[in-house]
């Protein structure tokens, strides 16, 4: 009986510790991640606009309808932590007049350029010598992210050159990781407010962008391999944001492409921060520990929602 007893300790340690061993698992085949991310782009809007191409994304993807975002919502600290993978708390970049010489609250971790490190940086750490690009409507996000870890970086005045360039970026060059930003919804949300028919129609006119990229995309031939997440970094209320309302502080996260599961509406609790977590477990990365983003492994193939939900 003792030694039955003993065999079994034995074997319980030894299968424990064989586990803990394990190595992590992530997703396979992903060789490009391509972020579009829409200013001031509202869970209303995708829902009451005309958007045919994401509302196919999202029957052939997954959804995330409720992410909540930073406080304040306004642009810089929310774009900051979804490249950033922490909270304004860690990265220090707390509103619109945070500049990198002039602010009141440093990083907990000044990496690159003396900024809290991004998921730019990390890709470039990581996987030396791949493609990395990022385009922006507006000027704000290229002073947030480190300009050494990125082979192409232009700004553009309107969406439709934003885009342009971008689709020819990924013809060309086929980046591993590419970023572009367009800010005409959030334009269209403080000319004419949230909700209107004019807000709507900026919606509606990124859902046309989002479709010619998905087309540049498959022309570059790197469809199949490529993950596609379409973001946003606040919402909006009458013709402003910046307050803690759902209105304001809710925005939706659509996951697409390589690896995703198809039509699944994703259960677990998900950040604005969680985007570099996600971008980083999609490559085999292994984050920084000052990030306090963690991945959004339910929206794949093989991966289970959280346990203790």
């Amino acid at each position: 009986m003792k030694k039955s007893f003993l065999f079994f300790c034995v074997m319980f340690v030894f299968i424990s510790c064989n586990r803990a061993q394990l190595p992590e698992k992530y997703p396979t085949g992903i060789e490009h991640v391509i972020v579009i991310g829409v200013d001031g782009m509202s869970p209303d809007g995708i829902r009451n606009a005309a958007t045919p191409v994401m509302d196919r994304m999202i029957a052939d993807g997954a959804i995330k309808w409720k992410v909540r975002t930073v406080l304040t919502t306004a642009s810089s600290q929310n774009w900051a932590s979804m490249i950033m993978g922490a909270g304004p708390e860690q990265h220090g970049i707390i509103d619109n007049d945070w500049e990198r010489d002039n602010h009141t609250l440093p990083p907990i971790l000044a990496g690159k350029e003396g900024i809290f490190p991004t998921i730019f940086q990390l890709i470039r750490e990581q996987k030396p010598g791949v493609e990395i690009g990022a385009v922006y409507h507006w000027r704000g996000f290229g002073r947030l992210f480190e300009k050494t870890a990125v082979n192409y970086d232009k700004n553009f005045s309107t969406e439709d050159s934003t885009s342009t360039d971008f689709i020819r970026y990924i013809k060309t060059k086929k980046p591993t990781f590419g970023f572009v930003h367009f800010d005409h919804v959030d334009h269209a949300g403080h000319h004419d407010g949230h909700g209107t028919p004019s807000y709507y129609a900026a919606v509606s006119k990124a859902d046309s962008l989002i479709g010619e990229i998905l087309e540049g995309i498959k022309e570059a031939g790197i469809e199949k391999t490529t993950l596609v997440i379409v973001t946003a970094d606040h919402g909006g209320k009458g013709k402003g944001h910046g307050g803690p309302t759902p209105e304001e502080a809710e925005i939706a996260m659509i996951l697409y492409g390589k690896d995703v599961k198809k039509g699944y509406t994703i259960q677990q609790q998900v950040y604005t921060y969680d985007l570099a977590a996600t971008i980083a477990f999609a490559f085999h990365l292994v984050p920084p520990y000052a990030w306090i983003g963690r991945p959004i492994k339910p929206a794949f193939v093989g991966f289970n929602e959280p346990e203790n939900l």
